[in-house]
């Protein structure tokens, strides 16, 4: 058999990339000092208060930096959706589906942009600062925890990026609305939810799962109760949330594509 499609289209885009190894590196650090402003603001907001929302500054970091690390992880592999209005406006899309291949996965595989990497490296050192400055008692639990939280993050973040871009298939300015859910979802992931009034906390941590990026694993590694009464397993089971994410995504990204109407018809 030969070689799997998919790693074949990656590398090809990644070879293109690397080829202007200046450029590239200019735009790793570009997105890394992006990234450094929004921690800066919480440095900054910590010079007048002791605590925000019951939680010390390294506390905050650590939810942001789980926040951050998963949200870069999916840009650079989800990112590529944004585009998906240009492919339904120019007919591109119609010639997706005439290819033996998924047409979700041929999107996210268009144009990955290896510059998003610096966005995950800030996000990765902001996690071990954090986690070295925090009080953790470690166990092997708590160390795969702190592994795969990102990871079912970036999981959780993609899966809500495929089911909002979905709504191009009807829409074709809907990717601004995809955007509000996805950059808005990243800018709710990255506090603890103990800021946000009731409402916004029922809308964006459960009926869209963004307290399991970042804040309930953050809880349950830093070995503290829920101050919203919480159960303790909340913590433990981003991976479940994950599945059912990506399941979801899959049922609302296949509808859409059964729906679809080319620019032909």
């Amino acid at each position: 058999m030969g070689e799997p499609i998919y790693p074949r289209l990656v590398g090809a885009r990644l070879r293109g990339q690397m080829s202007y190894r200046v450029s590239f590196a200019l735009e790793c650090v570009a997105q890394a000092g992006g990234q450094l402003v929004e921690l800066v603001v919480i440095l900054v907001l910590f010079t007048r208060i002791t605590d925000l929302g019951g939680f010390t500054v390294h506390e905050v970091l650590l939810v942001y930096a789980l926040s951050s690390t998963a949200f870069g992880i999916a840009d650079l592999t989800a990112g590529q959706l944004d585009e998906l209005p240009v492919y339904l406006r120019d007919g591109t899309f119609d010639a997706l589906l005439t290819r033996p291949l998924g047409t979700l996965p041929q999107l996210m595989v268009s144009d990955i942009r290896l510059r998003r990497f610096g966005r995950v490296a800030s996000g990765v050192g902001v996690t071990v600062y954090a986690l070295l400055h925090n009080d953790i008692d470690w166990t092997p639990w708590l160390l795969l925890l702190a592994v795969t939280t990102p990871l079912c993050g970036a999981v959780i973040f993609g899966s809500v990026w495929v089911a909002a871009s979905a709504v191009s298939f009807w829409f074709i300015e809907g990717q601004e609305v995809a955007n509000t859910v996805t950059h808005g979802g990243n800018a709710f992931a990255a506090y603890p939810i103990t800021i946000y009034g009731p409402a916004l906390r029922r809308a964006m941590a459960f009926a869209l799962p963004f307290a399991f990026i970042a804040y309930y694993p953050a809880l349950a590694l830093l070995g503290r109760p829920d101050p919203l009464g919480g159960p303790g397993w909340l913590g433990w089971i981003s991976p479940l949330i994950a599945v059912a994410s990506a399941s979801a995504a899959g049922l609302v990204w296949r509808f859409a594509v059964r729906h679809y109407r080319g620019t032909g018809s």
